[in-house]
């Protein structure tokens, strides 16, 4: 028999049992299931990641909905828990869902849900912000200062890259790499190069305005391309942003041939999924190329690193907040919980997952439908005609 977990109950008579498997920002997702006769249970535990077994534990006999993390192994094991339970809605707090047996749900017709729309800006600003920080050696002087060990500037004292009038480069062009891409571009002066299966008409339109808006300023035009292939963004890009999906065809994307590739003062950034950069390869890279930097928000073995990228100097390392801006998570809290009400109450699924501001409004009443369901086609869910 499974060890109880701690929790926090809000609204104990409610009609319909939901379940967090972790404390989310905000207050606005509580209120929105409890106003609909929701018995909501907080998880409480110490621990960053639940067990399979904690998380059956806190599903019962009894469960309409579980709202999870990403760090979870949702499988067969807990969707056939759910089921049994009566459950027919999880949602991640997350746009990713490689935690995710989605098989698994189908098999027991539980809706998964999502909650992309609401990462897009703040992803890119981290991956601008990591960007800054290689290219101007930020963490490695602020950690100098701190050991006490400035005595008086010196010229040769962590110099770095000056971003303007280089080439960016964005290896997947969809909401989050354009996004980047547009604030490298106008705030940095910067040329793009892309690389995308998919032609981005938008951002290239976008490339080409500034680029005359500049002109007409007396001001040197910013440029676009868009690639024939990774590799020829790797070898001209001085900036290499990674935004791809991460699947079989992008698993070690970034390896060891292709990091010989780059140029030997390139900087490299994953904001997307650990796996797409072989970390292995990146580590000895790192160590015979001290010019070379990287800013990582996301590891291949999460939340671990490979052995020796802790020591690298050139390696500016945070752990996965890329969508940890306030707005953002409990943004991200408030999908989530509406994804599963949404399936509890068989509201349609919105017909736009990525237009989710109705939703986010906190001044009205979010629209009756659930914002994103990942399997609705498998599994027939009617879709919302607003």
């Amino acid at each position: 028999m499974a060890k109880p977990v701690s929790i926090q109950v809000w609204n104990p008579n409610g009609k319909y049992r939901v379940v967090s498997t972790k404390s989310m920002p905000g207050t606005r997702w509580i209120n929105l299931l409890i106003q609909q006769d929701c018995r909501l249970e907080i998880c409480t535990e110490k621990k960053t990641i639940l067990s399979v077994e904690d998380i059956i534990a806190l599903i019962g006999d009894k469960c309409d909905g579980v709202i999870g993390q990403l760090t979870e192994d949702w499988g067969e094991e807990l969707f056939s828990a759910l089921s049994k339970a009566g459950g027919k809605a999880f949602s991640n707090m997350a746009v990713g869902y490689n935690n995710v047996d989605v098989n698994a749900a189908n098999k027991h017709g539980v809706a998964v849900g999502n909650t992309p729309g609401v990462l897009t800006e703040t992803t890119a600003e981290l991956a601008a912000s990591l960007t800054l920080a290689a290219a101007r050696r930020i963490v490695e002087a602020d950690e100098f200062m701190r050991a006490g060990l400035y005595d008086g500037w010196l010229p040769h004292l962590f110099v770095g890259n000056l971003l303007k009038g280089q080439t960016v480069g964005v290896i997947g062009a969809g909401r989050i790499g354009s996004a980047y891409a547009r604030m490298m571009v106008e705030g940095f002066k910067m040329n793009l190069i892309y690389f995308d299966l998919y032609q981005s008409t938008r951002l290239e339109k976008f490339v080409t305005a500034y680029g005359a808006f500049l002109k007409a300023n007396g001001e040197t035009p910013v440029t676009w391309k868009r690639a024939a292939s990774m590799d020829e963004v790797l070898q001209e890009a001085d900036i290499i942003s990674l935004h791809p999906i991460l699947d079989k065809t992008t698993y070690h994307l970034v390896n060891k041939e292709r990091l010989a590739k780059m140029k030997k003062e390139a900087i490299l950034i994953n904001c997307s999924r650990g796996p797409v950069i072989d970390e292995v390869a990146l580590v000895e890279h790192l160590k015979e190329n001290p010019m070379f930097r990287v800013g990582l928000d996301v590891f291949e073995d999460e939340p671990y690193m490979k052995p020796g990228l802790a020591e690298l100097k050139n390696a500016v390392v945070v752990p996965h907040i890329a969508s940890a801006s306030k707005w953002t998570r409990e943004g991200m809290a408030t999908l989530a919980a509406l994804n599963v009400l949404g399936k509890i109450k068989g509201y349609p699924v919105w017909f736009d997952a990525n237009r989710v501001e109705p939703f986010l409004n906190e001044n009205a009443q979010p629209p009756a439908a659930c914002p994103s369901i990942v399997n609705a086609k498998a599994l027939s869910l009617p879709v919302s005609k607003l």
